[in-house]
């Protein structure tokens, strides 16, 4: 009987074949213990040395890492193993061979697992997080679904900018210029005149030349669109989604989220009501002896890191290059160093950019939008996401409405999780006026040909909407607690590395 490795549970004392590949081994004189997954979790598969399983027993002996085979043998609850169950082996097949596996179970340095990308994911840190990653997608698109959403597709070729013009990829369409969409909202918004509440959900692309631990190029992202909602209703409308998302994260990730290192009592403080500024008071709060205090304070604590790091490296290298060290030992100490070493490197990076964001946070500017740094303090300063209010018109999109109140802000907010993660979700209220639109067309210099499709929406039957749009990887990133975003995606894009 071919049965799963999440599934043992219900095969206790019985025979069944495990069908999956040979994440790790370690043997004996007398015993091997063979770690196979199968893509639904691991399972350890001991084979016993007896004069009747002699030849089987060198069999598994000669397995090399990530040879897939099929596995029998009785299932036997045992809760020191991982999964809770492992196989008493009776029988083994080898289905494929894999020679000189490059991953290996030592430490490998960030650039060469990148390179091998097609072949890290394998490794059960990176299958943890994409595995939260198909959660995440469901309980979106559950979100949505259940509340009354109609999905709509919208393109991928753009004829026009729909945010920045700066970071538009352009691509030859059979001789003329089109763009890789920058955000599905624009052509959102016409359905949602058909439909009252709809949702795209797909790839977008921004060509912004930057390098940072939040920026992909190519990433996924999700953009409800509300006919007859203004600020404050798409305000509460992400709240709800935020809550209901990290609910069933939690719920069904537990042991993934305790592998990777994340506390659940984080996310589970994440309840209504979430904290509300307006861009003023982060301005205010930038300019605070708070967010001064954080920073120092950072300073101090990654000088201190860097100086335990760099003992750390010289005592594991005079260690492993000592007499009478077993090589397991070595490998052991040398994986701990490269480890060590790319943690060095990224501490004195943040080391030499905190008097920087300090500079940056003091001397803010009114009318400035929040840089990354800026979006680092403010939802540090939070134990909640914050949501950030009115920024000022001139700095934001086109497309957003103008308050009434004060004809500098615009109805627009930033939801920023907290710890440190900054934006996940950027929204607004829509600008309805078909004439105050056109004006900022123009002001932009933006062609206004390109968006008469556009502006008919306002022409013929128009009311107040919003939306928003949340990024996936950003949003993984956090939930995951992962310091860089390229580990959110199956085949990062970012500046300068598409490969494979």
């Amino acid at each position: 009987m071919i049965a799963a490795i999440q599934d043992l549970h219900d095969f206790v004392g019985q025979t069944v074949t495990l069908q999956g590949w040979l994440y790790n081994k370690r043997d004996s004189s007398k015993v091997a213990f063979l770690v196979v997954r199968d893509g639904t979790g691991l399972c350890q598969c001991v084979v016993s040395k007896t004069p009747e399983t002699e030849g089987l027993f060198q069999d598994a002996r000669r397995l090399s890492q990530e040879t897939s085979l099929r596995v029998t043998g009785v299932v036997r609850a045992d809760e020191r193993q991982t999964g809770g169950y492992e196989l008493a082996v009776s029988g083994l097949e080898v289905v494929g061979p894999a020679e000189d596996y490059p991953i290996t179970p030592k430490a490998h340095g960030i650039e060469f697992l990148m390179k091998h990308r097609h072949l890290h994911f394998r490794s059960q840190r990176q299958w943890a997080i994409l595995r939260v990653r198909h959660t995440l997608i469901d309980a979106i698109r559950g979100f949505f679904n259940g509340h009354g959403y109609t999905l709509i597709d919208t393109p991928i070729f753009a004829p026009a900018a729909g945010e920045g013009a700066q970071t538009l990829f352009e691509v030859d369409y059979f001789g003329d210029p089109v763009y890789l969409a920058q955000t599905g909202q624009l052509y959102l918004e016409s359905a949602c005149m058909a439909f009252g509440k709809v949702y795209c959900f797909g790839p977008t692309f921004r060509a912004e030349k930057s390098k940072t631990r939040r920026h992909l190029t190519e990433f996924w992202m999700v953009e409800p669109e509300v006919a007859f909602a203004d600020l404050e209703a798409i305000v509460d409308i992400a709240e709800d989604f935020i809550c209901s998302i990290v609910g069933r994260v939690l719920r069904d990730h537990g042991d993934d989220l305790e592998f990777l290192g994340r506390e659940a009592a984080s996310l589970e403080a994440m309840v209504k009501p979430f904290y509300r500024i307006t861009y003023s008071e982060a301005a205010e709060l930038l300019h605070s002896n708070k967010a001064r205090d954080l920073l120092e304070s950072d300073l101090e604590t990654k000088q201190a890191r860097i100086t335990e790091l760099g003992e750390a490296i010289t005592a594991k290298e005079a260690e492993g290059s000592g007499k009478g060290v077993k090589q397991w030992k070595r490998d052991k100490l040398a994986a701990e160093v490269i480890g060590h070493r790319e943690e060095l490197e990224e501490v004195e990076t943040e080391v030499r950019n905190i008097p920087r964001h300090i500079e940056l946070a003091a001397g803010f500017e009114w009318g400035r939008d929040l840089g990354g740094s800026d979006e680092t303090i403010i939802s540090r300063l939070h134990d909640r996401p914050v949501f950030v209010t009115h920024y000022p018109h001139d700095v934001k999109s086109f497309y957003m409405k103008k308050n009434v109140d004060d004809g500098r802000l615009c109805n627009n907010f930033d939801m920023l999780a907290p710890e440190g993660y900054g934006e996940i979700i950027g929204g607004s209220q829509r600008e309805d006026d078909p004439v105050a639109l056109l004006k900022r067309i123009e002001h932009e210099k933006l062609d206004p040909n390109d968006y008469a499709w556009y502006l008919d929406l306002r022409r013929y039957g128009t009311v107040p909407h919003s939306g928003f749009g949340l990024g996936v990887e950003r949003t993984l990133a956090w939930l995951c607690g992962l310091k860089h975003i390229r580990e959110t995606i199956p085949f990062p894009r970012m500046l300068g590395k598409f490969y494979p």
